[in-house]
């Protein structure tokens, strides 16, 4: 790797800064899905036992430069240190002052570090501010890694800064994926529209040797072939754009599978009365909500010839049934590769998380990541900032 990680620090008695993300969900106050929490404990245990400080640093919600109390980190301060094990002491703005009064094996946890304009902005001065409070600074963002903000980024220059647990494990599964994989490589891409994975689409033809393509996306694309798709979700003004990425892969030696059946309804509804049609006999009232038994046929002969996984997004309606089969059923074999040691499987983005839970497949995927604009970024092949800062 071309950055350091914990093993490479001398931690005793030395303060850490680290950098986590735990912007949990909450309702009526409690935090309903502790996580990110869970998924920073080797990081911080790690520091614990070094003989190490730790202070957390993170972020929670968007209170763009403001004080909004109802997103102060002290509402979670509780739950951290349940889930973490250690006493958690929480700072506000005075920070100096709490990070002297520490005792014993405490943790500090920074107030809500976009309450200050400095963070968002990237400020060289909040980043010092920042940095005056420790010896050693430690990325276990991953998810904030695509923001260039002075705790991910600025912060990075001026501490000897290494990747945390978290960091190191997320960077080494998706190099896996895609910088150094084992071939062949499967990309399935799926969601409802072309326009916002042009560059995912673009990158990975290039990079990969089967492409699936599902949800909405494969509408536009079997449209650009000059198939019906009846009152589906497509975006027509993508055509030509369809085509070009083709025509790309056709030129890399990567082989496009679209949907060849496909399962059509007049309602977008639970239950909805539907039918399975060739991907070229939608009925013009009808709309394509999933891919169908012949399509999804064809996505597991691709994963058993396969070494590598890349997925992010559903095949179709994912959220109502019948419409997640599709979803359901190649999740279910990726799953059952993984686990037979046949395939890495790297998955990551909001509704790619949610689908695989739902299809009771995620805990047998080789990774899944949490991160989503950083891991779509990633794959898009971008350079991360606060990945970047940790190379410096």
């Amino acid at each position: 790797m071309a950055w350091k990680t914990l093993d490479d620090m001398d931690l005793n008695k030395k303060r850490v800064l680290v950098r986590v993300d735990i912007n949990v969900p909450m309702e009526n106050g409690e935090v309903t899905d502790a996580t990110r929490i869970e998924r920073i404990v080797p990081t911080v245990d790690h520091i614990q036992h070094a003989g190490g400080t730790v202070i957390l640093m993170a972020h929670y919600g968007r209170p763009k430069g403001k004080v909004v109390p109802e997103m102060s980190l002290e509402h979670i301060a509780g739950t951290v240190a349940e889930v973490l094990g250690w006493p958690v002491v929480w700072a506000n703005s005075d920070y100096r002052d709490a990070v002297k009064e520490l005792e014993g094996d405490e943790i500090l946890l920074l107030e809500n570090l976009r309450f200050n304009p400095g963070e968002e902005s990237n400020d060289p001065a909040f980043a010092k501010r920042l940095a005056s409070l420790a010896d050693i600074y430690v990325n276990d963002a991953f998810s904030a890694a695509h923001r260039a903000h002075a705790s991910t980024e600025a912060i990075a220059h001026l501490l000897p800064a290494c990747a945390g647990r978290l960091m190191q494990e997320e960077l080494s599964a998706l190099e896996n994926a895609l910088e150094t994989p084992k071939r062949p490589v499967t990309a399935v891409v799926g969601g409802a529209k072309v326009s916002t994975k042009l560059d995912l689409l673009g990158n990975l033809v290039a990079k990969v040797d089967n492409l699936v393509i599902g949800g909405g996306m494969a509408n536009t694309f079997l449209a650009a072939q000059s198939k019906d798709v009846g009152k589906s979700l497509c975006e027509h003004d993508l055509a030509d754009t369809a085509r070009e990425i083709m025509t790309k892969a056709e030129a890399a030696g990567c082989t496009i599978l679209l949907p060849t059946d496909v399962v059509v309804a007049r309602e977008f509804k639970a239950g909805a009365a539907n039918e399975v049609v060739s991907a070229d006999a939608c009925p013009a009232d009808a709309m394509i909500l999933d891919a169908g038994p012949a399509a999804v046929a064809a996505i597991n002969a691709a994963l058993e010839a396969s070494e590598t996984l890349v997925w992010n997004g559903p095949l179709g309606a994912f959220e109502i049934e019948p419409f997640d089969a599709a979803t359901n059923a190649a999740a279910a074999k990726a799953a059952a590769l993984s686990k037979a040691g046949r395939l890495t499987s790297v998955a990551g983005g909001g509704d790619t998380v949610a689908a695989l839970n739902k299809a009771g497949a995620a805990d047998d995927f080789t990774y899944i990541s949490t991160a989503g604009g950083a891991f779509l970024e990633w794959l898009e092949g971008k350079d991360l900032p606060g990945v970047a800062a940790l190379k410096g």
